[in-house]
This record gives structure tokens, sequence and C-alpha cells, in this order.
């Protein structure tokens, strides 16, 4: 019994505690708001984020349903905060106050009143002493937008991802006919590097042979030539045969660099992996590669077997037909490298080769020439800056040096004077060129430009000749009795003038020799050809 007595005691004792909790909650949710009130006074306030009312006086609210509003209006000039304590249940100033359950005060702009007119309201005490401007009205038309741009992103990625992997597809295929389909097609008559369908891409690296980061296998054969900065050998590509599982070889070149000339290697790769240098009189590139082992970094182009314009005209004495295939198909490639238009008309970055010379073009198959040794080329981008030209310094072979390269006097305000230089360079090619040929009479053995002088004459010495005794190569009289000769001839006259400014330009040297051709099919004529307007006129006379 007492045991129960005890337990009835505190269970009284816990009934009447919650009890009286739960009145004084209800006596304090009851008790009026205090908020702040100050009527209508002017501010600073510029209606913009956060601001906190110019109001010191705090008060207790008339009614426990109200609660705290701030106005803020801007008429003209003025400008004022308005603080009050508000019943909801009634409009103020023609506004039913529907946002009072927060705990902030976030403005609200109502429309048509002809002034600015902002109000919020809210239930904590003295919450209308912070307003907050954040255009909540225009959180729709976010949600809209970003509603709206959620799927265009979503498909963006989707078709990127897409497109990535269609490539990667694609790679994968062409690398896996390489290894099991036939011999690449090295000739001239064909683009290396062409894309699957034949585009005229312009991406990097287009015509690049992309096999992925696996080095390629090469042999390499025997050395064909030697530079200042890299050697060059003739070596074999092996390729599989799908049918017999047999090894076939191709021949290509490959350019290879020391280690401590990788500057040379990479200015070289970066002009040839623009896609629209690619042209027939610019020798094709497949890749570059890094060959870590070996410590050397490696060019693989097309081969040519007829070796460098210099040796041929070494070994060879040429007739009026390929001094103007070898003459215009030089010009041309020139002219490609000097133009800011590809074939098609698209845009590209012009280059200056800045090292032309007969041992750096190459003698094609065809008896054409294809440009190659791009490594003092350079891109002559538009926002190239006078002080990124000048450090590029004075470059190139000294017996080859425009007056204005060997006096250091380039004219760096103007991309079209490293133009000019090259077509210095070439105008003794074609001397060179023009020297052995039999249609100027009696034909003397190979002679380089300059030939008086020692065999690699330095800055100083071509100084003497070119700048000071405003020395040339002979262009002797007797060169001028063949009509072709005698246009090519003044051609050379005019692109090696000392003056940059009245020297042609590559693509007039081009066109010259275009218009050549018809002299050119004259001297295809047999004989007996050149005999038959005789025996018509003898018909005409019976």
């Amino acid at each position: 019994m007492e045991l129960l007595g005890v337990a009835v005691f505190w269970c009284g004792t816990i009934l009447c505690g919650s009890v009286l909790l739960r009145e004084a909650e209800s006596y304090i949710m009851k008790m009026p708001r205090l908020c702040k009130f100050c009527d209508v006074r002017a501010t600073s306030c510029a209606g913009v984020r956060s601001c906190k009312v110019e109001c010191d006086i705090t008060s207790i609210c008339p009614d426990k349903q109200d609660v705290c509003v701030s106005i803020w209006r801007k008429t003209d000039a003025n400008v004022t905060f308005d603080t009050v304590c508000h019943n909801p249940a009634q409009a103020l100033h023609g506004v039913l106050l529907d946002d009072y359950n927060n705990s902030k005060c976030q403005m609200k702009e109502i429309k048509g009143r002809g002034s600015q007119f902002f109000i919020c309201s809210c239930s904590v005490d003295e919450c209308n002493e912070h307003t907050f401007f954040n255009p909540t009205t225009d959180s729709p038309v976010v949600a809209v937008v970003l509603v709206s741009l959620v799927p265009l992103l979503v498909m963006a990625v989707v078709v990127i991802a897409s497109f990535y992997w269609y490539r990667v597809y694609r790679q994968r295929k062409a690398s896996s006919r390489r290894k099991k389909g036939p011999p690449l097609d090295f000739s001239d008559n064909r683009a290396i590097m062409m894309d699957d369908e034949g585009s005229d891409s312009s991406s990097t690296h287009a015509n690049n042979l992309n096999h992925n980061t696996e080095l390629l296998p090469i042999e390499l054969d025997v050395q064909v030539g030697k530079g200042r900065f890299a050697e060059v050998y003739r070596a074999k590509l092996k390729q599989g045969s799908s049918v017999s599982g047999e090894q076939g070889f191709e021949t290509v070149a490959i350019k290879i660099f020391p280690y401590e000339e990788y500057a040379s290697w990479k200015t070289e790769k970066e002009i040839f992996s623009d896609a629209d240098l690619r042209h027939d009189n610019v020798l094709h590139f497949l890749t570059a590669e890094e060959r870590k082992v070996q410590r050397q970094y490696w060019l693989i182009t097309a081969y040519h077997p007829a070796g460098n314009l210099q040796e041929y005209l070494i070994h060879h004495v040429i007739n009026w037909h390929d001094l103007w295939t070898l003459g215009g198909s030089l010009a041309c490639g020139v002219a490609h490298l000097h133009s800011d238009r590809t074939a098609c008309r698209r845009y590209k970055v012009p280059v200056a080769h800045r090292d032309i010379k007969s041992s750096n073009i190459l003698v094609k198959n065809d008896l054409t020439c294809c440009l190659c040794d791009f490594g003092l080329a350079l891109r002559l981008e538009n926002n190239l800056s006078v002080d990124e030209l000048a450090n590029s310094g004075q470059v190139g072979t000294a017996r080859y040096m425009a007056p204005e390269v060997l006096e250091s006097r380039i004219n760096l305000e103007n991309i079209e004077s490293f133009k000019q230089a090259d077509v210095y360079s070439m105008a003794l090619v074609l001397w060179e060129l023009t020297s052995r040929c039999n249609a100027i009479g009696e034909v003397k053995e190979y002679e380089p430009p300059f030939g008086n002088l020692r065999e690699n004459p330095c800055v100083e010495s071509m100084k003497d000749s070119v700048l000071r005794d405003r020395g040339r190569p002979e262009v002797p009289n007797s060169w001028s009795n063949h009509p072709g000769i005698q246009i090519v001839c003044t051609s050379i006259e005019e692109c090696w003038d000392h003056d940059p400014e009245a020297r042609l330009t590559a693509q007039c040297v081009a066109e010259r020799f275009y218009d050549l051709e018809y002299l050119d099919k004259l001297s295809d004529r047999s004989d007996s050809e050149e005999k038959i307007p005789e025996q018509i006129s003898v018909v005409d006379e019976k």
C-alpha cells in the first residue's frame, strides 16, 4: 500500500508539471512581439543586397497577432524606411502580408505605385531591423532558364562524347587496317596522310601517321644526308600482310636529331604538323617520335631517292623542259608557304622558310621539287610582336642570305620582309638550275652561287661580295638566246634586287613559269614534227 501511495504521488507530480509547462509555453507564445517602430524615416539604403534600417526604437506590438514590417520607398531623390507592427490579417497600404512566417525580412517589390515600393514582414523579435533585397520574384525565371538549359547541356555532353568515341573507334579501325591490310602507298600522286573520307581537314596533325603512342616498326638502312642539327637516313617501315602474314616494307626517310637539338626538332615538327602546309611541292610529313632509349628525336617523312637538288645538278645536265618543271614547282612550293590561303581559299598561316638553298630542296620522281628542312622556318602569325621577330635572329646559310639579312637590317615592322628574303634565296637556286640547262649553250661543271668564294663562306665574306661590291652570280648574255631562259633570267634578276620592296613575289614567279608552258610544249616536238609546216606550205604551192 505504501508503494502504491508513492507511485500515485509521483504520477500526480509529473502530470501537474507537464500541465504547467504547456501553460507557460502558451503564455510565452501569446506575448506581444518586439519590433523596430520608427514610422517613416530617411535612409541611405540603395535598395540592393541587404540593409539595416536606421531606427533606434524598439516597440512592444499592441496586438499579440502583430508581426514586424519594414517598407522601403524611393520617390525621385527621396528614399525612406517605414518600420511598424501590423496585423497580417489586415491590408497595409493595400497589400496583404503573406510572407510573415519567416525569421528574415525578405523584401518584395510592389509594382504600379508611381515609385519604387518594397515591403517585407517577419515574425521574430526585431526581425525587421535587417532587410534583404534578393530578387525572390525572379527566382521562377531563373528556375525556368535552368530547366531550359539543362537538357541542352545534357545533349551537348552526349554529342561530344559520341564524337569522341567515334573518333577513337575510327582510329583503332584505321590502325587495324594498317596492321592487317596491304602496304602503305607512299607515291607522290597520293596524299599520304588523308582522313578516311579524304576530307581537307585542318585539324592539328591531320597528315600525321596516327599510331597512338606506339613507336613505328622501323629499320634504319643507310645514311643519305647530314646537316647542322640532324642526320637523315633511308629506312624501312614494316607493314603486315593480310594474306600470308609475311612482313612487307615501305621506304621512308628518317631525320634524326640528338637530344641536344630538341628545339630544332620541335620547331620543324610544329611547322609540319599544320595540315594546311600539305602541298605537292612540300615534303610529305608522316609523324614525329621521341626515341627515349636511343636519346633521339625522329621526324619520319616520305623518301625521294633522287636526293636533293644540289646533288642532282652536280650529276645531271638538264634541258629546258626539266628547268621549266623544276623551277616552276620550286616557285609554287615557296608561293604556297608564303600564301595566307590554301588551294580551296581557306585561311592559313603564312610560313617563311628562311633557309632556302638547293640542298634543302628534294627532287621527286616526276622531276618536280619539294621543299624540306623547316628547322629555321617561322610561322608569320598576325599577332607576332616586333620583339618576337627580333629574337628570331640572323638565321640561314650565309651564301644564300639576302643583303638585308646579312646586314641584320630586315624590316621587323612588316612580315612581308621575311618572304622577300626567301625570294632572294629562291633566285639563287633558279640561277643554279639555269646554269646547268643545255638550252643556254655550253654548260659548265656545277658551281654554287658565288662559286669564287670558299666552300662555306662566313657572313663577313658574303657581306663583302653582296653588300660592298653589290655582286651577284654571273648571267652571261648568251643565256638570253633562248626565249624561255631570257624570261627566267629577267625574273631571277628582279628577285635578287638589292631593294627588298622591288623583288617579285613567289606567286608572281610561279605565274611566269606557268605562262611559259607553250615554250615547254614547243621544246618537246621532234625534228620531224617541226618540219610539218614546211610540208604544208609545199602542198599549198602546188
